[in-house]
């Protein structure tokens, strides 16, 4: 017994190391300058997705600088698309892309506001935490912010955190954020790296690109003292090498670290152009990792082959109230490419305004369109438009995808234009209808607060084996997202399923009804969640993949008609 014990804790010092990461966790810092929108979020998912290709264990977070605690409470036309993960946290729609990605989920974590910061640093402060000394931005709210940063690589499960600061250096709000990380950079030691997004604009003028714009980026992040490790050139021509040189001899990098990151049909080609520059080689290399294999990109390239090269070309109508600013349905448009991908189809996207859709032109409108899927929304405005669109496709048998406020059009045009319940709506738009087949969910009643209060998060979902669902999941059990207040009013369900429509996924703690179908019709379906936010490149949504076939289907039937 004695000799076992010794043994034991002798073996103890390797037992622990053999059960963290491979090393200490790196981190990886993302800065963008010159101008906004240049796509930090595209380059740290394609770099995360290069390096978990070889065998890496990567998460990506996003530090935003504005004051709202995170973006559920914002207008889409301010801030895209509300991204929202497993745990119900309503985040930046990057998190989006880093899922899409990298096949990883993301958590509340991943998502870290300048908000989020002052709000837990007051708090602490009137808990008299802070013992009655002066609170302040260095170093309080720095501290916080390197405490944010490090929770994820803590967890000893991620071998790099890539973390992409949001806005562009010299920014008054990003500051905070650009002087944590500046201090992260000494007390991590050679545990990490900070990659600079810059732009080389092209003047048409003078017939070449400049480098100016990236040489004061640098030197603006210079002045905040730090020193960029690699520089990621967004660039509508290629750097020559000549360029390069020049950028790294003002920039105080080196030449291999200039990486050319040329526009690009599709988001999904930047890995392989990254990967083809050498930028998670150039990444290793500064962090005295091995190179010693190459990353696994082959289900990636078969994606993409089936992307660039599809078997066919249909269109379908997206009709929204935010269709101005596309980024407001991007999970959704970016699971129509997955499932397009998985089906071998081109799939074209009509955006369709749903205020200027009424009963005397939804015919025009939507006319010849092989599917149409009625987005997610809150509010009134358009909802019109959203149930004579519905209304038309259920009756010429044109296949249908209603997501949320989509699903809940449904259920109302439904009971007026079938149940012949005429005044029939959502308590969300008409507090007094005399029909409330939509109606506030009873945990909502008591609910005074916006933020964060709807019902978020993943919840579970029996699903009918009859029913198109259950060939689409091929399950009967299934787990997704949620962001709603508003739900099916089970007062009325006999009513729907007696008369056709039936609830084909009930959540099995509360009754609520998830999925509708019309089981006659070649493809009607209705979910209350939101499986855009699960599809990704590894894995397309089923239900996308399944709506998306409807389409070919419908598509092909009419040409089978008109020739």
């Amino acid at each position: 017994m004695l000799l076992f014990t010794v043994v034991f804790f002798l073996l103890l010092p390797t037992l622990k190391y053999e059960n963290l990461s491979k090393f200490p966790t790196k981190y990886l810092f993302v800065t963008g300058g010159v101008t906004s929108s240049l796509g930090k979020g595209i380059i740290s998912a394609s770099l995360g997705k290069l390096l978990s290709s070889r065998g890496y264990s990567v998460t990506i977070q996003k530090l935003d600088p504005y004051i709202n605690i995170d973006p559920g409470t914002m207008n889409p036309y301010e801030h895209g698309e509300c991204f929202v993960t497993n745990d119900g946290a309503e985040t930046d729609l990057d998190l989006g892309h880093y899922e899409r990605f990298l096949n990883n989920e993301t958590s509340q974590a991943n998502n870290v506001t300048t908000g989020r910061i002052y709000q837990t640093v007051i708090k602490k402060e009137r808990k008299g935490d802070y013992l009655g000394k002066t609170v302040q931005v260095i170093p309080h709210i720095t501290d916080e912010i390197k405490k944010r940063i490090k929770i994820l690589g803590d967890t000893g499960k991620f071998d790099f955190v890539i973390t992409e600061i949001g806005g562009t250096v010299g920014d008054i709000e990003a500051l905070p954020f650009i002087e944590a990380v500046r201090q992260l950079k000494w007390e991590l030691e050679d545990n990490s790296l900070f990659i600079h997004l810059t732009l080389v604009p092209y003047l048409s003028a003078a017939a070449e690109l400049k480098t100016k714009p990236t040489q004061h980026s640098v030197k603006t992040l210079l002045e905040s003292g730090i020193q960029p490790d690699v520089l990621v050139c967004r660039t509508e021509h290629p750097l020559n090498s000549s360029l390069k040189r020049k950028i790294a001899r003002f920039c105080n990098v080196e030449r291999d670290a200039v990486i050319e990151s040329m526009d690009a049909s599709t988001i999904y080609e930047v890995p392989l152009l990254m990967q083809k520059e050498g930028l998670d080689k150039v990444v290793l290399r500064k962090l005295g990792l091995e190179d010693n294999t190459d990353g696994d990109l082959e289900q990636w390239c078969n994606f993409l082959e089936g992307l660039q090269n599809p078997k066919q070309i249909i269109t379908i109508g997206l009709v929204g109230k935010y269709v101005e600013l596309q980024d407001a349905y991007k999970s959704i448009s970016e699971a129509i490419i997955h499932a397009g991908a998985k089906n071998s189809c081109k799939v074209k996207v009509n955006w369709i305004h749903s205020e200027k859709i009424n009963e005397t032109n939804v015919t025009e409108k939507l006319s010849g369109l092989s599917g149409v899927l009625v987005a997610p929304g809150f509010g009134d405005r358009g909802m019109e438009g959203k149930i004579s669109t519905i209304k038309y496709l259920r009756e010429y048998n044109i296949p249908f995808f209603g997501i949320c406020l989509g699903m809940q059009s449904a259920v109302i045009e439904y009971a007026r234009n079938v149940l012949g319940f005429k005044d029939a709506n959502s308590t969300e738009m008409n507090n007094s209808t005399s029909y409330p087949v939509i109606d506030l969910m009873e945990e909502q009643k008591e609910v005074t607060k916006k933020g964060g209060t709807m019902r978020l998060g993943a919840y579970d979902c029996n699903i009918s084996k009859d029913s198109k669902s259950f060939e689409s999941y091929k399950q009967t059990i299934i787990s997704e997202r949620h962001r709603h207040r508003f739900e099916f009013n089970n007062k009325y369900k006999s009513d729907f399923e007696e008369s056709g429509l039936k609830a084909m996924g009930i959540n099995p703690k509360n009754n609520l009804v998830e999925i509708i179908e019309i089981p006659t019709h070649p493809w009607f379906v209705g979910v209350q969640f939101h499986p855009e936010y699960k599809s990704t490149v590894a894995n397309p949504h089923p239900l996308f993949v399944g709506f998306i076939k409807a389409c070919i289907q419908k598509n092909k039937k009419y040409t089978d008609e008109t020739k």
